[in-house]
């Protein structure tokens, strides 16, 4: 724990508001891919179908996507806000890494499979809001402005 404890010390004290930008950026995409899980479902479901790497079926690759949609859409609102930051950053970890490596690899390691690198940056992302934390344009860094009022 103390490990954790000076990543987060160290995160607190190196915060930089163009990060900020990049932060609600992310937000705003993990959101919007929310979004579009919901939307898009069949073809979402016809993927993991396809895959079949659990072998789920059709009501459990459905159960699976509202799921993933879900942590998408709090997740991706809390990062935009600055709110909780890191631990949305950590429940959205595993689904980064479930689509990397279940679904976007499946179609090929090649420069043109924009779908993994995005996949991937947005995992290197989260890695670093991790690190770093909210930025001081957020809900976080007002409450504790507030609280040492």
């Amino acid at each position: 724990m103390n490990v954790i404890n000076k990543v987060e010390h160290w995160g607190d004290l190196h915060r930089t508001k163009w990060l900020d930008i990049v932060r609600i950026a992310l937000g705003l995409l993990i959101f919007f891919k929310g979004i579009a899980l919901i939307s898009n479902n069949d073809a979402s479901q016809d993927l993991i179908l396809q895959n079949n790497v659990f072998g789920f079926s059709g009501l459990m690759s459905s159960l699976v996507i509202h799921i993933v949609a879900f942590i998408h859409l709090v997740g991706g609102i809390l990062i935009i806000i600055g709110l909780l930051t890191r631990f949305a950053v950590v429940i959205q970890i595993p689904v980064l890494l479930g689509a990397i490596f279940f679904v976007n690899l499946s179609k090929g390691f090649t420069m043109l499979n924009s779908e993994l690198w995005l996949s991937v940056l947005v995992l290197l992302l989260l890695v670093l809001f991790w690190v770093v934390g909210s930025g001081p344009l957020s809900v976080d860094q007002s409450m504790m402005k507030k609280k040492f009022r």
